[in-house]
């Protein structure tokens, strides 16, 4: 198929930038259709690693079209930070397009972002305080800035001093904080406008030629399922949808141009900030997948709660997407533990629980039922065919599969584009 949606199957942070980076090596386009820089991919290769936030993962590769599209919300000042790195590791960024209507980050968007969350005191939800949550808002109460408001001077001269006289207010007033100046924020913020201007167009118009044609086309997703706005742990959650629908509207296209959908998970669980989880482990075992996983926030640096697999989570995430297969990364990290667990239902009041509930106060007291596999010890890092994988590992792919309902076709076995065995 030409067009393939990837999707993270569980609370994003499942190694989505590998996968993406790997299939992108024969993509056209790579598109970027939700979230903003509260997002983080990194990809290693050749013993360099990159780590990217707004930019999408294809472009590492020369001949690659790259969209950052209209359901993005852009923060002009780390896109431009993220270029620049980038830009002296020697990538190329001629192929790189924003679309015309994705919004704006701006700096009043992360101070109401942190005084927000602090506000919230032990009820915080855990945000990156980057403004994503609130540009959603100001995108849904229709006072948003896009990016074609943002490279009209005059335009976005009159829209930042309407919008900052509001937002002061609330600032101010509200939580006890201190007024943005107008002058400054503009005149820094012209700056920006003028390096990206060049690279805005409507990409939607692209896009849709590109599938018409025939292209390769890879929709790149970010954070994970459970993380959805409406079908997660709500409101535990981003303020988009990290989903296969969020590609539509993201992206600017209809939902018969994808043809495949490919759901990311690790072998085991993670979740990053507040709410809940009901395979977490506080034990060695968790202690184990954090420091052998790396499992520390690619954007925020925060070290992430780690758990057994949960079957219950992934089988949601094949439903809700629509996935046609699923990629398993980090398999290797589970070498060494002798018992290793799935989640396959909970148990709450002697009920039975198989489905994510939609009211998550229902998982307070839900117990999850596990069923236990055999480890192994032989380091698999360097395996690049599923046949010589131990025998443990292999029947701990093919549970996955029956639990989920859902094949899997790729395993990760390591960080590097390279360590991935394709089925």
């Amino acid at each position: 198929m030409n067009t393939t949606a990837l999707v993270g199957a569980q609370w994003g942070d499942e190694g989505k930038g590998k996968i993406i980076d790997i299939l992108a090596q024969k993509a056209d386009y790579v598109v970027r259709a939700t979230g903003g820089s509260n997002a983080g991919h990194t990809v290693v290769e050749g013993g360099k690693t990159y780590k990217l936030h707004l930019i999408p993962s294809g472009i590492l590769y020369p001949d690659t079209v790259n969209i950052i599209g209209n359901g993005v919300v852009l923060d002009p000042k780390v896109v431009l930070e993220e270029i620049d790195e980038l830009s002296a590791l020697g990538v190329k960024f001629d192929k790189l397009v924003i679309d015309l209507r994705a919004h704006v980050v701006l700096p009043y968007h992360k101070e109401l972002d942190e005084l927000a969350e602090k506000s919230k005191g032990k009820d915080a939800i855990g945000t990156t305080k980057r403004g994503i949550g609130p540009c959603y808002s100001d995108k849904t109460d229709r006072i948003g800035i896009r990016m074609i408001d943002f490279i009209d001077p005059e335009v976005f001269a009159q829209k930042l001093k309407s919008n900052l006289e509001f937002k002061n207010k609330i600032i101010t007033k509200v939580y006890g904080g201190k007024p943005l100046d107008y002058k400054s924020m503009l005149d820094e913020y012209n700056g920006y406008a003028k390096r990206l201007k060049g690279f805005c167009a409507d990409t939607g118009v692209m896009l849709y030629d590109a599938v018409k044609s025939g292209k390769r086309v890879i929709f790149e997703g970010a954070q994970g399922t459970l993380l959805d706005l409406d079908s997660g742990t709500y409101p535990f959650v981003t303020s988009s949808h990290p989903i296969t629908g969020g590609f539509c509207a993201g992206a600017g296209v209809g939902p018969t141009a994808i043809k495949e959908c490919l759901g990311i998970a690790k072998s085991y669980t993670t979740r990053v900030g507040a709410g809940p989880f009901p395979t977490e482990l506080d034990d060695e075992v968790g202690k184990h997948l954090l420091n052998v996983g790396h499992e520390f926030g690619t954007t925020t640096g925060r070290a992430r709660r780690c758990g057994w697999l949960d079957a219950v989570i992934l089988r949601l995430a094949v439903r809700i997407n629509g996935l046609t297969s699923l990629a398993i990364n980090k398999l290797d990290t589970l070498t060494g533990l002798k018992k290793l667990k799935i989640a396959t239902h909970y148990v709450k009041d002697g009920k039975t629980v198989n489905d994510f509930p939609a009211d998550i106060s229902l998982l307070d007291g839900c117990m999850p039922v596990y069923e236990e596999y055999d480890g192994w010890t032989e380091d698999i890092s360097g395996v690049r065919s599923f046949d010589e994988l131990p025998i443990a590992a292999k029947n701990y792919i093919y549970a996955i599969e029956k639990l989920c309902g859902c094949r899997v076709s790729i395993v990760g076995v390591g960080p590097d584009r390279d360590q991935s065995i394709f089925r």
